[in-house]
């Protein structure tokens, strides 16, 4: 009786362990430089990583800048996933990015994460 339960277990076992496409090496930078509690900068750093993530994975080759539309205080960003990454497992990863640098640069002017198969990285000021 267990011959039928091995394929499905085995089965199971290799989709448990299938890479996330957040997966591999990582590395996060952080600018030196902070903004202040409600400093206009903060509204335009949310535009910014959040159109990171909705838009990126939907651009040719995964590659996107972007920048805040507020002129009161322009927030500057770049998003990109390595090709092998469908749309759905790009966004997935470039949500984890932004956690990364979120948490680890908090109120930060400027930071990036890299992960196994994307990045993101955000400045106060242009940097194309």
């Amino acid at each position: 009786m267990l011959k039928p339960l091995f394929p499905v277990a085995l089965l199971l076992l290799l989709i448990s362990s299938a890479p996330s496409p957040a997966a591999g090496g990582s590395s996060v930078f952080c600018n030196r430089y902070h903004y202040t509690a409600g400093d206009p900068f903060a509204i335009s750093l949310a535009y910014v990583l959040s159109d990171l993530v909705v838009s990126g994975p939907a651009r040719l080759g995964q590659d996107y800048y972007n920048i805040s539309p507020y002129p009161n205080a322009f927030a500057y960003g770049h998003s990109s996933c390595s090709g092998n990454l469908t749309a759905g497992d790009c966004s997935y990863c470039l949500r984890s990015a932004v956690g990364v640098v979120n948490k680890s640069c908090p109120m930060a002017i400027g930071g990036g994460a890299a992960l196994g198969n994307c990045g993101v990285r955000y400045e106060q000021s242009p940097f194309v």
